[in-house]
């Protein structure tokens, strides 16, 4: 067999790799998962009781699945825009040249959920007893305020693990993608090796990244903010999960309309980064926008006592979801747009 016939299987298995990526990475996350839940519910600990009847509770394994799968999607959809990228600017070629990237991938991140599993999230978790009854900081804080610490506590702890999510599969990708350079030189291709047939391929691409990183911060603040309060927490289980599955899937159709019609059908290569870029800031701005709307809206109501019914109150609702959906649909519309303005 000649070098000339291995070229389109070399190349093949180079477009292969950010979907690769991005199983890799839920695999990894997932054997975490169950090795981590087998080892809080076993029967051979006395806590193992405890525990089952804990994540037994719909207030509990809900919002913790909600929130697994969150992180899920959102690492999933970083892998693969790390796969993407390398391959569009360094060439099918450069990324044939790696040697076992999946591998070194899958070494380098399973590294980082280790320390993430078993020396962070325990770090975390001991300075969170300094604020509990019996800890060093609990009469500091007082009884009164303890709520508010533990919830500002909560949040920043929720960031910390966010913050780590990105950074861990950036230093996993760093790993597996570098090298090949050489090869990359000595290739004749032209810089961005990644042509899409017609551009359908990358459009989809970007709205798909966008949704999915949109999503999961919408899902990521979602949880963050559970903390703050006790919602949710009478409420039965088909609600509640209706409550924390069905918001997120909207939000993703909401999300990807945008990017659809902002990426247009004239796009030539995705720029994964560019659509993350787009999908976080359409995410602050939607956030800040509809913040300002409530406050307002709520404000005027009041003066106007347009609250003081069921029926206002729910009409409020439903209007504040119509304007979201909106929101949702147009900001990510013009970040897309104007992130991706070079290349339309």
């Amino acid at each position: 067999m000649t070098a000339t016939s291995l070229h389109p299987q070399t190349h093949e298995t180079a477009r292969r790799l950010p979907r690769d990526l991005a199983l890799i990475t839920v695999a990894i996350d997932a054997l975490m998962v169950l090795v981590n839940l087998a080892v809080q519910l076993s029967p051979d600990t006395p806590e193992g009781a405890q525990m089952r009847g804990t994540y037994a509770l719909p207030g509990v394994w809900i919002p913790m699945l909600c929130s697994i799968g969150m992180a899920w999607v959102l690492a999933a959809a970083l892998a693969w825009s790390h796969g993407r990228n390398a391959l569009e600017k360094r060439g099918f070629d450069s990324i044939s040249q790696l040697a076992r990237p999946r591998l070194r991938y899958a070494a380098a991140y399973l590294v980082v959920l280790l320390l993430n599993f078993y020396a962070l999230s325990p770090l975390l978790y001991e300075v969170q007893l300094l604020f509990m009854p019996g800890g060093r900081l609990h009469d500091a804080v007082g009884p009164a305020s303890i709520r508010t610490v533990m919830g500002v506590f909560g949040f920043l702890q929720s960031i910390a693990q966010l913050i780590l999510l990105v950074l861990g599969v950036w230093a996993a990708a760093w790993v597996a993608l570098r090298g090949g350079r050489a090869a990359q030189l000595a290739t004749a291709e032209a810089p961005g090796g990644v042509e899409d047939p017609g551009g359908t391929s990358a459009r989809r691409a970007v709205a798909l990244v966008g949704a999915a990183m949109f999503a999961s911060l919408q899902m990521w603040s979602g949880v963050a903010m559970s903390r703050w309060t006790s919602m949710g927490r009478d409420v039965d289980g088909p609600e509640l999960l209706f409550a924390w599955m069905v918001p997120p899937l909207v939000v993703f159709a909401l999300a990807f309309w945008g990017g659809w019609l902002g990426a247009t059908s004239g796009l030539a290569r995705a720029r994964p980064f560019r659509a993350v870029a787009a999908s976080a800031l359409a995410f602050v701005l939607v956030q800040v926008s509809c913040i300002v709307i409530a406050i307002a809206w709520l404000y005027i109501a009041s003066r106007m006592s347009g609250l003081n019914s069921l029926g206002g109150l729910i009409g409020f609702v439903l209007a504040f979801v119509l304007v979201y959906a909106i929101h949702v649909v147009l900001l990510m519309r013009a970040a897309t747009r104007w992130l991706y303005r070079r290349y339309l």
